[in-house]
Formats: C-alpha cells, sequence, structure tokens
C-alpha cells in the first residue's frame, strides 16, 4: 500500500492521487476474496518527512470492509473489531504525526453534521 487514512482506506496504486505506481493491479481481487486480507506499510516515507497515514487518501482502491488488517511498526489494527471513528489513528500511524491526524479527526467530526465517517474536505488533503 502507498497510504491509508484514518478510517482504515487504502490507496495501493497513485501517488497523490494522479500518478500511477503500481499499474494495472488486481489487488483489489486478491483483498476482497482473501481469508484474511492484510496490507503493511511503515508509517512514514520520504525518510521519516511524511506520513503514510493520512487523513483521507486523494485515490482509493480499497475500501475499510475489503481489509481486515493494517501493520506497520507502529502497531497492528484489526479493522474488524473497529467502528471506524477515527481509532486507526493510534493503532498504525506513526507517533510524530498522531496528534495532527487526532485534530483532523475531531474538526471533521465537529463539521460532518454526525456521519458515520466524518471529513472536512476543506482540511481534508491539507498534508498534499
Amino acid at each position: 500500500m502507498i497510504e491509508a487514512d484514518i478510517y482504515g482506506d487504502v490507496n495501493s496504486n497513485c501517488i497523490m492521487g494522479l500518478r500511477i505506481q503500481n499499474g494495472i493491479g488486481s489487488s483489489g481481487d486478491f483483498a476482497r476474496n482473501a481469508f484474511l486480507s492484510l496490507f503493511v506499510s511503515p508509517s512514514t516515507a520520504k525518510g521519516g518527512k511524511i506520513s503514510a497515514f493520512v487523513q483521507m487518501v486523494p485515490h482509493t482502491d480499497h475500501i475499510l470492509q475489503d481489509l481486515q488488517i493494517i501493520v506497520s511498526e507502529q502497531g497492528l489494527a484489526n479493522l474488524l473489531r473497529l467502528n471506524g471513528r477515527g481509532r486507526l489513528v493510534n493503532k498504525y500511524a506513526h507517533r510524530d504525526f498522531r496528534p495532527a491526524l487526532q485534530d483532523y479527526f475531531e474538526q471533521a467530526r465537529q463539521h460532518s453534521f454526525g456521519l458515520h465517517i466524518p471529513h472536512y474536505l476543506l482540511t481534508a488533503f491539507a498534508w498534499y
């Protein structure tokens, strides 16, 4: 995977939603049909300058319902046991980026009118 958002959606093909990195994949077929779908990534990229876990992925290849586990060196998130309400931040995001991700989640909750998966589009792609 290239990146995942705080709700468990995964981007495995495009960098910044524009440049195809992996080409024509089929990772969706594997993730959807696997007995246990697992995505692994370091929590940071570019030598620790950017987070591999973001507020909202600009390109979604795999939705929360298509995978069960996300792993980074920070920990493991069993997505089947979480409700998608931002608790993933403390499971696999790097500790240097957790406060900013948590701030985004709180801001999104305030501006999303109680949606199950809140986003605040004015700041969702601020890291890009």
